[in-house]
């Protein structure tokens, strides 16, 4: 069994689907070493495990919506997609949605996955209670007033048991409409990263770092906080006349509806459309957090390097995520710009870049996203994490034995 991008072979010993939430702890509990995994949408082995490899789709549990609390409780294993379908027909949303409806709700909180906007924060925000089984086999549940564990535990790699659910803040459901613009002059971001940031509920830059443009500007607004229709240009940028993919080659059918048409939140929010796969998986990506004050000074760096850029990058996309208080969060503490690479499968050209690349942003703080390839060495990481020992610790409180260890963890938590 692979990883979705086919860069990583799992290595577990056997594989288990429980049906309940029961077999899941009896197995737990008799296992040496275990992990959940996801929609494989990871492209390290945060993942991967030398034991018991557990895929949760076979576990009871719809999307159940308290609407006097404003919360939805939904099983680990759903997709943001099917999650979106189900709340969308009960008349809620969530805030925000990664660009991808196809992975797993678990796995994103996780791993501290979000989707783009100067005030939205990381998917992880809208947690309100997580339920695990624990290493013992015991199932446990922290809330969002439990403090520093609950905190210490949302965005979690997944070291502290396995997620069968989670309680999600939802809102009544909203329309957004979606414009791409083309050629954003490189001047105007450098010059105030955060007003072409900060106009639109969601902005996404799509760059090789190349050349005097951005050449493409995705833009989404909410229809509750602006009715009208799209401005006829974005800082420069011109609107789209015809459907974008983020990669000027490829054919946009697989992308959610552009051209200021307006729909629902779950099929505007994501780049792709939950009924279709967006590609095949060749790819690698990567992606660092930093502060969005060092945006441009940060822009600057890469710009440098496109040169070297050129041969392994099909594209980078520049998003923002508000601050957030999980430990783990990438977004710890920082309104942060990130800066995202889908690479070509050239995996070891890739990695060998890496070091580099990272060097170029080091000063400003970047730090890595959990799920993606990544060379930062262990003791640079715990630097830009304030919490990082007592995760540690965390760790060796709930899972003694490690049997949620893995090699990534083993490297991480060194």
């Amino acid at each position: 069994m692979k990883n979705w991008a086919g860069n990583l072979e799992y290595s577990a010993a056997s594989i288990a689907r429980p049906e309940s939430v029961e077999e899941l702890s009896e197995l737990i509990g008799s296992s040496t070493r275990v992990k959940a995994l996801g929609s494989r949408h990871c492209f390290n082995d945060v993942a991967d495990t030398e034991g018991v490899q557990v895929v949760l789709d076979r576990l009871p549990g719809g999307v159940e919506v308290d609407s006097e609390r404003r919360v939805a409780k939904v099983s680990g294993g759903i997709t943001y997609g099917d999650l979106g379908l189900a709340l969308e027909s009960q008349g809620w949303a969530l805030h925000n949605m990664a660009s991808l409806p196809h992975i797993s709700v678990a796995g994103a909180v996780q791993t501290g996955t979000h989707g783009s906007g100067i005030s939205s924060p990381a998917l992880a925000s809208a947690v309100k209670a997580v339920e695990f089984v624990r290493a013992s086999g015991e199932v446990d549940r922290l809330e969002e007033g439990d403090g520093d564990e609950f905190l210490g535990s949302v965005v979690g790699l997944g070291a502290l048991g396995i997620v069968t659910a989670l309680e999600l803040a939802v809102e009544p459901t909203y329309k957004v409409r979606q414009q791409v613009y083309e050629d954003l002059p490189w001047e105007t971001v450098l010059a105030d990263y955060d007003a072409v940031a900060g106009d639109g509920y969601s902005v996404s830059l799509f760059t090789d770092y190349a050349g005097d443009t951005v050449p493409q500007v995705w833009r989404k607004a909410r229809l509750d906080a602006e009715p009208g229709p799209a401005p006829s240009s974005f800082h420069g940028a011109k609107p789209a006349t015809r459907p974008r993919h983020p990669l000027p080659e490829m054919d946009a059918v697989n992308c959610t509806q552009q051209l200021d048409v307006p729909g629902p939140w779950l099929d505007r929010l994501p780049h792709f459309r939950h009924e279709f796969t967006p590609s095949a998986g060749d790819e690698l990506q990567t992606e660092y957090l930093l502060p969005r004050s060092h945006a441009a000074s940060a822009f600057e760096a890469v710009r440098a390097l496109a040169g070297k850029l050129a041969p392994l990058l099909f594209v980078s996309e520049v998003r923002t995520i508000a601050a957030d208080e999980y430990w783990l969060s990438p977004a710890y503490r920082q309104d942060s710009v990130a800066l995202h690479f889908t690479w070509r499968l050239m995996q070891a050209e890739v990695e060998a870049f890496l070091p580099e690349l990272e060097a170029a942003l080091a000063p400003f703080g970047a730090r890595p996203h959990w799920g993606k390839v990544f060379s930062v060495p262990t003791a640079e990481l715990a630097k830009l994490y304030p919490r990082f020992a007592d995760f540690r610790e965390l760790v060796a409180k709930r899972d003694p034995e490690g049997k949620f260890r893995n090699r990534y963890l083993d490297r991480i938590l060194a």
